[in-house]
């Protein structure tokens, strides 16, 4: 069965970290772009950061750049991120998905993706 599964979410207080993880089951991620993505209630589910499948190029949203960092292990099928420094605008739910869209920014400005994880609820208290 080809599945994504988030993990780590949770509740932090504003200025902590969290770090998530996305682990992929069925298939190898090797050949994927990884993406992560958020959505707050009320608003679109938007792009927060991506990983490349072959030489680990980023792309990092705005919102999110200088405190949020992604990354992979291939030898462990899972991709990661990183939360630091957190507001409680960063509070949502956040997906990952597996993609071939490249380059990676291309990943991050788009949800039309075929794998999807069932996302985990990241909260921040002020």
């Amino acid at each position: 069965q080809v599945q994504l599964a988030e993990s780590g979410g949770g509740l932090v207080q504003a200025v902590g970290s969290l770090n998530l993880s996305c682990a992929a089951s069925g298939f190898t991620l090797d050949y994927y772009a990884i993406g992560w993505f958020r959505q707050a209630p009320g608003k679109e589910r938007e792009g927060v950061s991506c990983i490349s499948s072959s030489d680990n190029k980023t792309y990092y949203g705005d919102s999110v750049k200088g405190r949020f960092t992604i990354s992979r292990d291939n030898s462990k099928n899972t991709a990661y991120l990183q939360m630091n420094s957190m507001t409680p605008e960063d509070a949502a739910v956040y997906y990952c998905a597996a993609s071939v869209i490249t380059p990676v920014k291309d990943m991050c400005m788009t949800t039309r993706h075929g794998f999807w994880g069932q996302g985990t609820q990241v909260t921040v208290s002020s």
